[in-house]
């Protein structure tokens, strides 16, 4: 399994002198309204096996001491009902290159509590970005390493919404609610979430009618979102939730923004979402185009055994290959090095 050999793979780079290092994994405890923030980052001490819930199995240093790596940290805002552990992949490849790697906890929006996705999560995401890099800083174990003028932000799903808002991008709750008026049975899914699906039969009418009325007495706010962390240099977003934004926001992008796009993706239809803001960003880049890949390609691991819903919109289609997100995490890990690493 590839993250077998991401995470079990020593860091035998120089760093700062080290001939081998591992991954170290850490938490920043839960503080206030935020959840914990899980740390990836280069260690010298021996790896061993952790187990992460169904069936997945990371080889990392659990709480070991961090040594210097390159100085810089990459946030990853994970998707809606996401943990930390379902991109140790990209993590583990960040690591390898000297990032340390911080994951915030999403408040209600994650796989210990997924009770308030959407619009809601989407409001308070961009602030849990900005209290992790400060939680980061406030550490002691990590400050000494790192230098955070210049910070990375990937996301995924949810998570690219965080991340195209920390770019720069405005959006509100009427723009999502407008989109899933104008667009509700195209992109079902991203208006209505895991509560259910269209099936083609009689019950179908019945299930637009509904989701129409919730979303248009719940998202009604114009007021637009926006969010600023002058620390944040270069942002990633691979499928984006983007419906809702205002692309004249992200037409020209206060920071470098890179997209990653899957083709068969049932959750967040691309040309809705994805395809959208590379059509208004000129300077944007396509870092990865993956044709035959569902939404759930970004996650890796991909959790084993996912069915109902979820594993429809989650597990991979057929014809996709998952060997390739090994040259995706490559091209994510040289976009931030790019951008955030002095020439």
């Amino acid at each position: 399994m590839r993250w077998q050999r991401w995470m079990g793979a020593p860091l035998c780079a120089l760093l700062h002198g080290l001939a081998c290092a591992s991954v170290g994994l850490s938490q920043i405890p839960a503080s206030g309204q935020d959840g914990p923030v899980t740390l990836y980052y280069p260690s010298a001490a021996a790896p061993q096996r952790l187990d992460k819930g169904r069936q997945m199995r990371l080889q990392v240093a659990p709480d070991a001491a961090p040594v210097a790596g390159n100085g810089r940290l990459v946030l990853i805002s994970h998707g809606s009902g996401g943990s930390p552990w379902v991109h140790a992949d990209l993590a583990s490849a960040l690591v390898e290159a000297g990032f340390v790697v911080a994951l915030p906890e999403h408040q209600a929006d994650n796989y210990k509590d997924p009770s308030r996705p959407g619009p809601e999560s989407w409001s308070q995401r961009p602030a849990e970005v900005s209290r992790a890099i400060d939680a980061v800083a406030a550490d002691a174990r990590f400050a000494p390493l790192l230098r955070l003028d210049k910070v990375g932000v990937y996301g995924m799903s949810a998570g690219g919404h965080t991340a195209l808002t920390m770019a720069g991008g405005r959006w509100s709750p009427a723009g999502f609610k407008r989109h899933c008026e104008a667009h509700l049975a195209e992109d079902f899914q991203s208006c209505v979430g895991l509560i259910t699906q269209l099936r083609g039969n009689f019950l179908d009418g019945l299930k637009k009618a509904l989701a129409l009325l919730v979303i248009g007495l719940r998202f009604d706010d114009e007021r637009p979102r926006s969010h600023e962390d002058p620390r944040v240099a270069a942002v990633v977003a691979g499928v984006p939730a983007a419906a809702d934004f205002d692309m004249a926001s992200l037409a020209h992008p206060r920071v470098p923004l890179a997209l990653i796009t899957a083709g068969q993706d049932r959750w967040l239809i691309p040309r809705f979402h994805s395809e959208r803001v590379l059509a208004a960003c000129e300077a944007c880049e396509r870092l990865a185009e993956l044709p035959q890949a569902g939404h759930g390609a970004l996650l890796s691991p991909l959790p084993a055994g996912l069915d109902g819903l979820l594993g429809e919109l989650l597990n991979d289609p057929p014809g996709f290959d998952r060997a390739e997100m090994a040259e995706v995490d490559r091209r994510i890990v040289d976009f931030f090095a790019r951008h955030l690493l002095p020439r």
